[in-house]
């Protein structure tokens, strides 16, 4: 409306859109998709041949030779192969492409796997442990089915790690007032950046088998560790390795995506989820459900399978490929390491090690005046913190209170996406208007 503010742009660290935030498109991507979507380019000398041996293959596998047609609705069966082969080589078990469902990115896939296992009414309807802070999507595909959100608090004092104790006691809480079914963890973590121990994937994988819960893992930053003794371990693999009776029994949805790693594809829209140990009569109605969608998007899907398939050494693509793509990891570690150290440099605010995905999670001492303030304006305080920010520096970041937080603390998420120039600048903005936010308030 023309009034006249103390910045000249808003900086949007408020959602892990990479390509938004000028992240580069990897070329191997690009290329294999911009030569299914026009074949014409494939005369085009400039474009390496394996690009053009992948697109050849791809539209091989597509109704009329075209992108532009319906695939069958799980995906198109050889990128559903490649993802198997994938999966394979990560965990070192065997994978099959009939459990492999393509979706529209992750969230498509987390929101069909909830609605096939919610059920009942009142008393037994199903309940879903999800971690706090969570992932929006959760509480919102929760709510919409209306199925019962149960919450298990990560540790911030022991650097959001997931204690099995906690989830006893949400679990027993829940079995008062419906039937928990579902077991929902983030590895590596959104909101809160952590990387799961191995050890701790086992315990969860034993109560799950103990407890007889539905474990579904989100999985969608596995390429995105970047601390020092930290690494990404699947569910899938963990679990296998555990052996009888745990790999017969144990039910597990895991789910991976395009739009985070080192990709960064969010407009692409696609993923997959991979179900494990799903009685064969409950996948059939997974497919059905899956069906109503008639198909994921199919330039998406070629896309995917160019992520779970890329190019290998001797191939004329990998040097570009792999140059690429370290360079997107280590930038974003030169980051995550960045964003800790200037925040906790900053007194009242602290800030866990980011030690995987894309955001931070610090926490803030806010004075009781700015309490008051926020409660005169009807606000959460860290949304009034947040917003003030907003109108005074143009940095937009989101509320703890947006992902769940607990009682009495207060956080913002905050992506490390931005360039580390302009990354650097915005955390220092933000410590420096931090502190006097206090000042004013105290």
């Amino acid at each position: 409306q023309g009034v006249p503010k103390p910045f000249t742009e808003v900086i949007k660290a408020n959602i892990g859109d990479a390509q938004a935030m000028g992240q580069k498109p990897i070329t191997f991507l690009r290329q294999v998709t911009a030569l299914c979507l026009y074949p014409a380019l494939l005369a085009e000398p400039s474009i390496p041949e394996d690009a053009k041996d992948r697109a050849r293959r791809l539209l091989a596998a597509c109704g009329g030779q075209s992108a532009g047609a319906y695939s069958a609705s799980p995906g198109i069966e050889l990128v559903r192969r490649d993802v198997a082969r994938f999966l394979q080589r990560r965990d070192g078990v065997p994978a099959k492409p009939q459990d492999i469902f393509l979706s529209t990115g992750a969230s498509d896939a987390i929101v069909s796997i909830l609605k096939l296992l919610v059920s009942g009414s009142g008393g037994s309807r199903t309940g879903v442990l999800i971690p706090i802070p969570q992932y929006p999507l959760y509480s919102a595909a929760i709510a919409e089915l209306s199925a019962v959100q149960l919450n298990y608090y990560l540790d911030e004092e022991r650097c959001w790690a997931l204690d099995v104790a906690e989830l006893r006691r949400a679990l027993a809480e829940g079995r008062q007032r419906c039937c928990p079914r579902v077991l929902c963890v983030i590895n590596p973590g959104n909101p809160t950046g952590q990387v799961q121990s191995r050890q701790c994937i086992e315990d969860v994988i034993k109560f799950a088998f103990e407890e007889k819960l539905f474990l579904m893992a989100d999985e969608v930053y596995q390429d995105n560790v970047y601390a020092e003794g930290s690494a990404f371990h699947s569910f899938k693999k963990v679990l296998f390795e555990m052996g009888p009776p745990y790999s017969e029994v144990v039910e597990l949805a895991s789910f991976h995506s395009i739009s985070k790693g080192f990709m960064g594809e969010c407009g692409f829209r696609s993923g997959y989820v991979e179900v494990v140990n799903m009685d064969p009569e409950v996948q059939q109605q997974l497919a059905k459900l899956v069906s109503v969608r008639l198909c994921p998007p199919v330039p998406g899907q070629i896309v995917l399978d160019a992520v779970v398939d890329p190019p290998q050494p001797g191939d004329p693509s990998y040097e570009l490929f792999i140059t690429e793509k370290q360079e997107v990891l280590s930038a974003l570690a030169h980051k995550a390491r960045l964003t800790q150290e200037i925040f906790n440099k900053t007194p009242g605010i602290r800030c866990n090690p980011v030690q995987g995905a894309m955001y931070s999670f610090p926490r803030i001492e806010l004075p009781p005046r700015a309490l008051a303030a926020a409660e005169a304006q009807g606000q959460a305080p860290d949304m009034f913190f947040c917003m003030k920010l907003l109108e005074e520096t143009g940095i937009c970041v989101v509320p703890g209170s947006g992902f769940g937080q607990r009682e009495g603390t207060f956080h913002f998420r905050m992506t490390i996406l931005p360039p580390t120039e302009k990354l650097q600048v915005l955390l220092e903005k933000l410590s420096s208007f931090y502190a006097k936010f206090v000042k004013e308030y105290s």
